[in-house]
Formats: C-alpha cells, sequence, structure tokens
C-alpha cells in the first residue's frame, strides 16, 4: 500500500519508495561508475539500481575469474612470480572473460550518460512520486539517515550499511556473497588462528583465490551505503519541501529581490 499510486501522466519519474527499497535517478559521475565496474564489473550497474544486470555481471565475474585463474595470476604477478602468473592463467577461459569486462565498463559509462539526462527531464517535470509503502513484510518510507553511521555498519559487514538504509536487494545480494566469500577463502578460520599466535597456519589455510574478492566488495559496500544515504537524505528535503510549499505556503507569497512580499 502506497501514499500515491502511479497514474502514468507523467514521462518520467525522479523515484519509486516500494517495500524492497528506494530507488531514485540523480546525478552521477560516469567515469566513477565505470570505475566501480572496472574494480568488479557489476558494481557500477548495482550503483545505478540496474540490478538483473548488475547481479549477472556480478556472478560472471566470480566464475570466469575462478576458472581462468585471475586473481591468482593477479596473487603470484604481486610475488614478482610473471612466469608463474602466466602460465597458471587459463586462456580458455580467460579469452571470454576480456570481452565481458570491457561491456561492463563501457555498458555502466553509458547508462550513466543516460541517466543523468533522464533525471535533468524529470527534476524540469517534478512529478508526484510515492513516498511512503506499507506492506505485509516490510515497511518503508523517505526519512533522513545518517551517512557516516551507514559506512560505521558497512564496515562491521558489507550489506549492513545497505540495511540500514533500507536497500533490501543490495543488501540481501552482498550478504550472500561475503558468506561465499568468507566461507570458501577461509577467512574467519585464519583470523581465529591468528589470534592464537599460529601466524604461518593461518596463512597456509587461505585461499587467496577468494581472498582478494573481499577489498571491492567491502569498498562497494561502504561507497554505495554512504552515496545512497546522502542521495536518499536530498530526495527527502526536497519532497517535503514541495510537500510544505503546495499544502501550507500561502498563494499570495512572493519573494523579490531578498525581500519577502505579501
Amino acid at each position: 500500500m502506497n501514499n500515491y499510486t502511479n497514474n502514468n501522466t507523467a514521462r518520467r519519474y525522479k523515484a519509486h519508495v516500494s517495500i524492497l527499497g528506494t530507488t531514485q535517478i540523480h546525478l552521477r559521475n560516469p567515469y566513477i561508475i565505470a570505475w566501480w565496474s572496472a574494480a568488479f564489473p557489476g558494481f557500477g550497474h548495482l550503483l545505478l539500481s540496474k540490478y538483473l544486470r548488475g547481479f549477472v555481471l556480478f556472478i560472471w565475474e566470480v566464475i570466469v575469474n575462478l576458472k581462468a585463474n585471475v586473481n591468482l595470476a593477479m596473487v603470484y604477478s604481486f610475488q614478482g612470480e610473471i612466469q608463474m602468473a602466466k602460465d597458471i592463467l587459463d586462456t580458455r577461459w580467460l579469452l571470454i572473460y576480456i570481452p565481458v569486462y570491457l561491456f561492463g565498463i563501457w555498458d555502466s559509462y553509458r547508462t550513466t550518460v543516460d541517466m543523468n539526462k533522464v533525471y535533468l527531464l524529470a527534476e524540469r517535470e517534478e512529478h508526484q512520486f510515492n513516498s511512503f509503502s506499507i506492506g505485509a513484510l516490510e515497511i518503508n518510507y523517505l526519512d533522513k539517515r545518517i551517512p557516516i553511521m551507514a559506512v560505521v555498519w558497512s564496515l562491521f559487514v558489507p550489506g549492513l550499511g545497505q540495511l540500514y538504509i533500507h536497500r533490501i536487494i543490495t543488501a540481501f545480494f552482498v550478504i550472500i556473497w561475503v558468506v561465499v566469500f568468507s566461507y570458501f577463502s577461509h577467512g574467519l578460520e585464519a583470523i581465529s588462528l591468528l589470534f592464537l599466535g599460529k601466524v604461518q597456519e593461518a596463512t597456509s589455510v587461505l585461499k587467496p583465490e577468494w581472498l582478494l574478492f573481499f577489498p571491492s566488495l567491502y569498498g562497494f559496500s561502504v561507497f554505495d551505503s554512504y552515496i545512497n544515504t546522502v542521495e536518499n537524505n536530498k530526495l527527502y528535503e526536497k519532497e517535503q519541501r514541495k510537500y510544505l510549499k503546495e499544502n501550507y505556503q500561502s498563494i499570495s507569497f512572493r519573494i523579490v529581490k531578498g525581500q519577502k512580499v505579501k
């Protein structure tokens, strides 16, 4: 149940509030979005709330990266063992990895440019959208939240920052992959051994091909939760301003040369 029903009288809407989250269009830097796609295919699209495309690219990256031994090759190259890095790469998978990787970067950049144009048109039209949604499973509404809190929770466990701002789809997706990466990388096991002073054992149990997924996942979770908290706050203020202006401001209210005239 929403407090506004879309009657399709607008060509474009700036935002949509549902029980699964707040989706909105706002200005973004295409180069930053493309950079996140380069850091991990799919992240750029998730930042744009293009979930289906983002999920496909993300899962593709995990599967093909592991099959092609890309992360392992990176580990060997960091250690200066260039020949070992070359030998371990599986070209049968690598040659299909590169085109999709480049497509993710290009498509996220192109989509960002298009969505920025759509936002400018939607901002000019300034059509009403629902700001409150209630259902059997969830309640969501526009509200102001603290961006730093979103960052702090994301640093504890990626995905919690998204839950804080009610980005349910992204939160569940990130949390599920945190569990998968933690299990297969033996990261938590290594931390436990490290606390016991067993440094050699902690190092030996780690699976670097899975562990190298974590930096990108952590970085994305922090960035996404912070940016969306800031933008949701801006959206809340705009919606409140528009509501108060339409329902409480006197029709004779005017501002002329910095002075209020009634």
